[in-house]
């Protein structure tokens, strides 16, 4: 049958058609070029992502992430089993059923894991919020740093915890609350006054902070202390280092002070 097609039809026919093989050609560059760059990816990943556990150079990266020293160059020789032992307790699993054998590369594995899990600290922060740093500069006494080096040595001393690694996990927990209240890093409610007694001396005025767990700062006088909600059968009860505030009923129970008496206050706004 003779083609009735005019000459049009078939140019419109041939450019579709070379359109068509274009847009496949086309495509299939990109996919080469999407491939080429994934391989050059893989082939570009940091040391530390290809580099073997157990090896020299893996344990002079965990060194990095986690110190063991006392940043005066004395701690255990890295890759010792003393060195693995305090990265143990440094990660807060020293003692926990399960983990492998110290002298096995299953230990290596379990450690990298944890140790690429968890967040990377800031340069010279010590664990403390680059934000709280930055609104500690002009600190006159430097409370920030005093404060660090004191948290640094509690969460220390938990190897002397029953449950070592639930007592650094509440230290950091506490500490990283403890930096959004002072600094004012999360959001926090106009203060609160509370009038004891009709004594001017015994005002206490609380801000509350929106941390986890929830904080206050009490100041009373020259005095202020830092509060941890806890949990209470009634009302809601907060606990500083020797200060304590109970809330029931729009009224108030506070003690300021170790061994200090109670005192019984009603609040309102400021």
């Amino acid at each position: 049958m003779a083609d009735r097609r005019t000459s049009t039809d078939r140019g419109v026919e041939r450019d579709a058609e070379l359109s068509s093989t274009m847009s496949r050609w086309s495509a299939a560059c990109l996919l080469l070029l999407v491939a080429a760059h994934i391989s050059a990816c893989e082939r570009a990943k940091s040391p530390s992502e290809t580099r073997s556990a157990c090896s020299e150079s893996w344990y002079r990266m965990i060194e990095r992430k986690v110190p063991t020293g006392d940043g005066r160059g004395h701690g255990p020789d890295v890759g010792s089993e003393e060195w693995k032992s305090v990265v143990e307790f440094k990660l807060g699993i020293r003692g926990e059923p399960g983990l492998p054998s110290r002298d096995s590369e299953a230990w290596c594995r379990d450690i990298d894991e944890i140790v690429r899990s968890r967040p990377e600290p800031s340069a010279g922060s010590g664990n403390s919020d680059p934000a709280a740093l930055e609104k500690a500069t002009n600190e006159h006494p430097p409370r920030l740093q005093a404060e660090q080096r004191g948290w640094i040595k509690g969460r220390d001393d938990c190897w002397k915890s029953e449950d070592p690694r639930r007592c650094v996990r509440g230290e950091y927990v506490r500490r990283i609350a403890a930096l959004q209240a002072w600094y004012r890093l999360v959001p926090y409610t106009r203060p609160v006054r509370h009038t004891c007694g009709g004594n001017p001396a015994d005002e206490v005025v609380a801000t509350y902070v929106r941390t986890d767990p929830p904080t206050l700062i009490a100041e009373r006088g020259d005095s202020v202390s830092l509060m941890y909600q806890e949990s209470s059968a009634s009302g809601t009860r907060y606990q500083g280092r020797n200060e304590s505030l109970w809330e029931h009923q729009g009224e108030a129970t506070i003690t300021w002070g170790y061994g200090a008496p109670e005192i019984h206050c009603k609040k309102d706004l400021l």
